[in-house]
């Protein structure tokens, strides 16, 4: 035997948990608007980088769980998300990590009540986003297929 348990991982797969080192991420679009909120990042990692709300998957969360949990960590507060929706899950096999990122529609804009993870935030376009951009955040910029998946959510749930 190779030291893996397949029982446990027969389980985390049957519950939604996974042993990669998952991360996810909320890009939220205010319907009245048409903007998405940026969080700047503070700290030795990506310091002064802008990025989306979201970290790492504990252990036995999902990633709509830990969706939530990490909104209210990072933001201070659950805004009313009218709609969450999947646009993306970019998987690095090589360094056993994934990162799947959630569009969550919020009637309007809010302020963020920032965490110490964070020290500045902006509602921007789409296509005038702040900068610079956390490294994992502009890679997903450059996909069109993923940007234009953002932009038809946009054409359709903003007035």
């Amino acid at each position: 035997m190779n030291g893996l348990n397949p029982m446990k991982a027969n389980i985390e797969q049957a519950i939604g948990v996974s042993s990669f080192n998952s991360s996810v991420g909320a890009l939220f679009l205010s319907k009245t608007t048409g903007r998405y909120l940026f969080v700047l990042r503070n700290g030795a990692k990506y310091d002064s980088m802008w990025a989306f709300v979201g970290g790492k998957v504990e252990s036995k969360e999902t990633e709509y769980t830990a969706l939530q949990r990490e909104i209210v960590e990072e933001i201070g507060f659950m805004p009313l998300v009218l709609k969450t929706l999947p646009v993306e899950k970019f998987t690095n096999s090589k360094n056993n990590f994934s990162y799947s990122t959630y569009v969550c529609i919020v009637e309007e804009e809010f302020v963020p009540k920032l965490n110490n993870e964070h020290k500045g935030y902006a509602w921007s376009k789409l296509d005038s986003w702040p900068k610079p951009l956390h490294p994992g955040v502009f890679t997903t910029f450059q996909i069109d297929e993923i940007v234009n998946k953002i932009k038809t959510i946009e054409d359709i749930m903003c007035d």
